[in-house]
């Protein structure tokens, strides 16, 4: 019963002690862009260009270590620039130069000049909350009678038993304000940050259409084995039995007349193989396409999917509206994955699943509570998945820390198709 509030009072700490340590990651980038402020000032006199390439590469580690605590601690991505040009075959002019005309270098100067400004008082206003109110509800009740009438806590002058609890109460309220401010601070911290620490336009433009070109090319070696596994299921499944019925009903009616009752027997025998003709088709059709997804959605097949697994699956789908089916078959079947690897590899017990769709972009949260040490290296599960989600430029992400939980966060980028309500 109380396992919610701790988790919540411990989440909230947490991120007062990021704030902390995002407040010393701000003069840390000062200093670094300070740094190389004085190699370019410099370089006039030639010292500038033996310092600037050491001093850009600690500004880079400065940037790239704010990039990997973003992902670590938000939910915002930042997706890095290029690493900065080097080649030990050049002198320090050439390697400045080319310095020079990186404009992530450029981007990452301007993102340590404005991160103690803007980004370092951000992140210190939760923890000036948390101290001023520790000052109050921990220090005042000792020394207000040691002090004379000019003792003030915020707005409250605290020389009577009376103030001084109303100074205790208003320290601890200044406390909760700063950790329950602090999560959402760190999000607003690196939703400001991300702007000049994510990579120059012309680079995501460039990353995305190699990204194309190769997802291009898998979707067309996906779709040729796809191909081949339902003309390889037809011809080793329906077809066979179809062609054995149609024998068994050439038999039967040759004996019709001679031997009814072996004719009737072969027709029993007929009718047998025409069912299992039918489940067959059925499974192939159900492998291509669900029925239940052509007919009541995503939110729908996705329960369905829980309630043939043996896990406790809790689904919570908030879709607006319907999507173009090869968008919901590829989600559908990326859920069935990410259930079959938490049911057979993760020793999990419960699962979550959470279906969203925000700002033309469908989401799909899948947690378990496994032991973790999941790897999209090993194996081809999840790295199938990813291939199936790189054909509509969709993005897969996993975060599973040894002893758990797992969780693994699918995005597509698409619109909806219909506009029918899917309550959850």
């Amino acid at each position: 019963m109380f396992d919610k509030p701790r988790e919540v009072v411990a989440r909230t700490c947490v991120a007062v002690g990021r704030c902390q340590l995002a407040s010393l990651h701000a003069l840390a980038a000062s200093a670094a862009g300070s740094l190389v402020v004085l190699a370019l000032l410099l370089l006039p006199v030639g010292v500038g260009f033996l310092l600037l390439p050491p001093a850009a590469r600690a500004l880079r580690a400065v940037s790239d270590r704010s990039r990997s605590r973003i992902a670590r601690w938000t939910d915002v991505r930042v997706d890095a620039p290029e690493p900065l040009p080097a080649d030990p075959g050049t002198n320090a002019r050439k390697r400045s130069g080319a310095i020079l005309a990186d404009e992530g270098f450029w981007r990452d100067l301007g993102w340590a000049w404005l991160e103690p400004v803007a980004g370092g008082l951000l992140v210190a206003v939760p923890l000036a909350l948390v101290e001023y109110g520790a000052f109050g509800a921990l220090v005042q009740p000792f020394i207000w009678r040691l002090i004379d009438d000019g003792n003030w806590y915020a707005f409250v002058p605290v020389h009577t038993t009376a103030t001084m609890l109303a100074a205790l109460l208003l320290g601890l309220a200044f406390m909760a304000a700063g950790l329950l401010a602090a999560p959402a601070v760190l999000r607003l911290h690196a939703r400001m940050g991300r702007p000049l620490l994510s990579a120059p336009r012309s680079t995501q433009l460039t990353r995305r259409i190699e990204r194309l070109t190769d997802t291009r090319g898998r979707a067309l070696d996906t779709l040729a084995a796809e191909l081949r596994r339902v003309e390889r299921d037809l011809h080793d499944g329906a077809q066979a039995r179809l062609v054995a019925l149609g024998m068994t009903l050439d038999r039967a009616t040759r004996l019709l007349e001679k031997d009814p009752a072996a004719a009737r027997e072969l027709l029993l025998e007929v009718r047998g193989t025409s069912e299992r003709a039918l489940q067959d088709l059925r499974d192939l059709v159900h492998g291509i396409h669900p029925p239940v997804l052509a007919d009541r959605g995503l939110g729908d097949a996705v329960r369905s999917l829980a309630l043939d697994s043996f896990l406790d699956v809790h689904v919570a789908a908030r879709l607006p509206g319907r999507h173009p089916a090869p968008v919901e078959s590829a989600a559908y079947f990326a859920v069935s994955e990410a259930l079959t690897n938490a049911a057979k590899h993760s020793g999990a017990r419960e699962v979550h699943i959470a279906l969203t769709h925000e700002d033309g972009l469908l989401r799909i949260v899948v947690t378990d509570d496994g032991h973790g040490g999941a790897d999209l290296s090993r194996g081809t599960g999840l790295a199938g998945v990813r291939q199936r989600l790189d054909t509509f430029d969709g993005t897969l992400a996993l975060h599973s820390p040894q002893g758990g939980p797992t969780t693994v966060t699918m995005e597509i980028p698409c619109a909806l198709s219909s506009p029918k309500t899917s309550s959850c």
